[in-house]
Order: structure tokens, then C-alpha cells, then sequence
């Protein structure tokens, strides 16, 4: 690998970024594993061929190899939740760098979000419960929300938090023991500024690991089943000016929680190990490959440079298992979901509201899985993954 590369989830996340981000930093040297959005909801699971296993949130998906992460500033990082995971890898935090100008995701920002979820009942919107929209949503309304760079000042720490209880209400912690422990991740972690990013990309090659999935995307997904957070190659090039778009999709569509599924399927039979019904994040959905909704995801994105299929050797374990090449919407077939203005959520909502009348058209079993994705997309696939570690991964260019 001799060019950085950005992974993206072409779909509504968990199509396996962590594996691939794996397989990339194992096939080639990588100065460094960049993160640019999402925060401590991530769930990015990695299984290296000598067995080892982790599931992966804040830190990047290189981490077992010894490759270093950047924390930049696009993401929400969680103190406490990212001490829980530095315990279980061993505490490597000679690994990790945060820029200073990430927001930071409390406990009240937590127990705001989960309260916000429940008060919808029925009409829940799908969350996973660790406060990430409430942190962003809190910082579009407030210029002084809490920053990583604040965690190395306790008079600054202490004053950004208590205007966040204040403003968020309780969350059955005291103030002082979060004041605590959030100074004592500012002792522990290198804390650097937004130059720090730039410098990484100069010394050699790095990977960009994004979170969720482009149909998950605060602007182009389906709204408002969405996170708040960018989730296409956007918050990439804003801190690199080159790099090749690296998109990720299962060869079959999966999702969790609410939100329209033109495809899903509940009678496949595809077990999953990893993913399963939370209680913030709903059931875990899976359908047959929706090829509709992922060349909308690649036509919002602006375009990948190649693909990588995971999931290859469930195809045979699952023979019921179709691609879908087109929906029928209110008796019309639509092969094509047409993007919308930037940053129209009404056109968004109207858009889910179609998405949620549409069934699928044309279902079909190819041959040659990888080829017939490649074909629908209109990208060469470079990755084939045939199981989860790194030994399973074939790369095609």
C-alpha cells in the first residue's frame, strides 16, 4: 500500500470496516489508523489469524498489530468508555494521539439520549445509547461544549461539565468523580492539535476508519433514522487532499434498529455471533443485498475507487439468499433512488416515507457473487473476504 486509503461502510454499518482495515494494515506497512467520525457506538470486530480478538470502538482496527490510532478532531470521544476498552487490549496508550478539538461525550450526555430515545416509544428513531447525537447536538447549541483539549485544565474541566449537567440533567454520577477521571485521561493520552493529522499523513501511508454506514449518514440517510454524525468520504477530504475510497459491503444488507429495509428477510437464515437485538439499538435485521440502496450510497459518497465484499463464504451456507436489482414504489419499478439537495432533511423524510411503500423488484442468484457486485456498483472490487481474519482476505489488486 503506497497511498492512504479511507473505508467506508457502503451500507447502514457493521459490513465489516474493522476486518478490512485489519487486512490492509496486515498486507503493508501504515504509518498510522486515522478515525474521522462516530465515537464510542462503534463495534468493529477483528479476529488476526493467530486468533486474537477484539471488538473494536475508539481505537482504530490496527491496534493488535501495533499500528497507532489518531483520534482527529470529527470524533466524539468518550473518556470513559475508552478506558474500558484500553483495559481489555492492555492499556496500549503509547498507540493513541486525540486531537484536542474533539468533543467529548459525558455521562450526561448518555442519560439525555436514552431519555430522549424512550420518550419516543414507539416511534424511536434507533440509537445506541452512548450519548454520541446528544454530544453533537449539545455542541450546535453551545460554543463552550466540552472539548479533549479541556480535560488539562481542571478549573476549564470542571466548568464545561457543570454547565452540561446543568443543561442536560442528571445522570446518577457525581460531578467531582467525572471531573476525576476525565483529568486522569488528560494525564494518560497524547493530546495533540489539528497539525498533528497532517504530519501522520506526511511520514507514509495511513488508513482513514469511518463508523456506520453511508445509508446511516446525518444528511443523505434516511431521515430520521440517522446518526448524527458524517459517514461518507466527506470529514476524509477535508483533512487529506488524496486518497483512494475504499467501500465496504456484505453480500448481504443488514441493519439494526428502525428505519426502512426494502429488502429484509427474517426467514434467511444467517446467524450472526456478533450483533443481535440491544436494547437501544433495536433488532438486528438482515435482508438480501440491496443493490438499489448501495449504488445510492456510492452516487452520495462521490464515487469509490474499488470495493471490498465480505461475507463471500456465506453465500453457499445461505441458498436463498438474492441480490435485488430494483424496488417497486406505489406500483412504479425504481431502480435508481435519484440524491437529493445537500442538506435537505425534509426531502430526506419524504424520501423515507417512499423508502418505507417500496418492496423488492427483481431478485436474482448470480454465479459469481464478487463479479455480479461489481457489475451493479459500477466499481472493481479489490478485496474478496471469505471469513473474518486476515488470512481469509484476497485482495484482487
Amino acid at each position: 500500500m503506497n497511498e492512504h486509503v479511507a473505508v467506508v461502510d457502503l451500507g447502514y454499518g457493521d459490513a465489516g470496516k474493522g476486518t478490512v482495515v485489519d487486512a490492509l494494515v496486515a498486507s503493508a506497512p501504515v504509518r498510522a489508523v486515522l478515525r474521522f467520525n462516530g465515537g464510542a457506538q462503534a463495534a468493529h470486530n477483528v479476529i488476526t489469524e493467530d486468533g486474537r480478538q477484539h471488538t473494536f470502538a475508539q481505537f482504530g482496527s490496527g491496534t493488535l498489530r501495533g499500528v497507532p490510532t489518531h483520534l482527529t478532531r470529527f470524533m466524539i470521544v468518550d473518556p470513559l468508555a475508552l478506558s474500558s476498552e484500553a483495559s481489555s487490549l492492555g492499556n496500549p496508550y503509547e498507540l493513541l494521539t486525540v486531537d484536542g478539538d474533539a468533543l467529548l461525550a459525558t455521562p450526561w450526555h448518555r442519560a439525555a439520549n436514552r431519555r430522549r430515545e424512550e420518550a419516543r416509544g414507539g416511534d424511536r428513531h434507533g440509537s445506541c445509547g452512548m450519548g454520541v447525537g446528544e454530544t453533537m447536538a449539545y455542541a450546535l447549541g453551545h460554543a463552550h461544549a466540552p472539548r479533549v483539549s479541556d480535560t488539562l485544565s481542571r478549573t476549564r474541566l470542571r466548568r464545561v461539565l457543570a454547565a452540561v449537567e446543568s443543561d442536560l440533567g442528571p445522570a446518577g454520577v457525581p460531578l467531582d468523580d467525572v471531573v476525576e477521571a476525565f483529568l486522569a485521561f488528560g494525564r494518560t493520552v497524547s493530546i495533540v492539535d489539528s497539525a498533528y493529522a497532517q504530519r501522520l499523513l506526511a511520514e507514509g501511508p495511513c488508513v482513514f476508519e469511518g463508523a456506520q454506514g453511508v445509508l446511516l449518514d446525518e444528511w443523505r440517510g434516511w431521515h430520521p433514522h440517522t446518526t448524527w454524525s458524517t459517514t461518507t468520504f466527506d470529514n476524509v477530504a477535508e483533512l487529506c487532499p488524496s486518497f483512494r475510497r475504499l467501500g465496504v459491503v456484505r453480500t448481504y444488507t443488514t441493519r439494526h434498529g428502525a428505519g426502512p429495509f426494502v429488502t429484509e428477510d427474517a426467514t434467511l437464515d444467517l446467524p450472526e455471533g456478533h450483533n443481535a437485538t440491544g436494547r437501544w439499538q433495536g433488532a438486528f435485521r438482515v435482508g438480501h443485498f440491496d443493490a438499489v440502496a448501495h449504488r445510492y450510497a456510492v452516487e452520495v459518497a462521490g464515487g469509490v475507487d474499488g470495493l471490498a465484499v465480505t461475507h463471500l463464504d456465506v453465500v453457499d451456507r445461505c441458498p436463498a439468499l438474492r441480490i435485488c436489482e430494483s424496488y417497486e414504489v406505489d406500483g412504479s419499478p425504481w431502480n435508481r433512488i435519484a440524491p437529493g439537495p445537500a442538506r435537505d432533511l425534509d426531502h430526506q423524510e419524504a424520501l423515507t416515507a417512499r423508502l418505507n411503500r417500496a418492496r423488492p423488484g427483481v431478485l436474482s442468484r448470480p454465479d459469481d457473487w464478487a463479479s455480479a457486485i461489481e457489475n451493479l456498483l459500477s466499481a472493481p472490487v479489490e478485496i474478496e473476504s471469505w471469513g473474518p481474519s486476515s488470512a481469509d482476505k484476497k485482495f484482487l489488486s
